[in-house]
Parts: structure tokens; C-alpha cells; sequence
């Protein structure tokens, strides 16, 4: 039991280090939006914005799940 536990905490780590990642090269693409460095025209493709909400959405139930490993740990 507490192997899995130690298992279950390690791999709730390693999600947090890779939402954080994530997190990071998001805010990274708004600011180069924002400031217009590029142009992001692209995305206002219906089909698109269905799929970055999407993604959006699934990047926040992984960090809701890592939250309430390391929550419960």
C-alpha cells in the first residue's frame, strides 16, 4: 500500500512538472498574441477554437487529478 502511495505521489510530481511546462509556453504564445509579434488570425477558425478550448479544458482536469494526488497524499 504505501509503495503505491509513493508511486501514485512520484507520478503526481512529474504531472505537476509538466503542467507547469505547459503553463508556461501558454502564457509564452499569449504574449507573442498580444504583443503582435505574430499574427494568430488563424485560430479564429471555428474548428480551431473548439479544439484549443479543448485542450484547454483537458490541461485543467490533469491539473485538477495532480492536485488531488498530491492533495491527498
Amino acid at each position: 500500500m504505501l509503495q503505491d502511495m509513493k508511486l501514485l505521489s512520484r507520478f503526481a510530481v512529474a504531472l505537476g512538472g509538466f503542467l507547469i511546462f505547459v503553463g508556461i509556453v501558454v502564457i509564452g504564445v499569449f504574449f507573442i498574441g498580444f504583443l503582435g509579434v505574430v499574427d494568430l488570425s488563424i485560430v479564429e477558425s471555428e474548428n480551431l477554437q473548439s479544439l484549443f478550448l479543448g485542450l484547454l479544458l483537458a490541461i485543467g482536469l490533469v491539473d485538477l487529478v495532480a492536485g488531488i494526488i498530491l492533495w491527498r497524499r
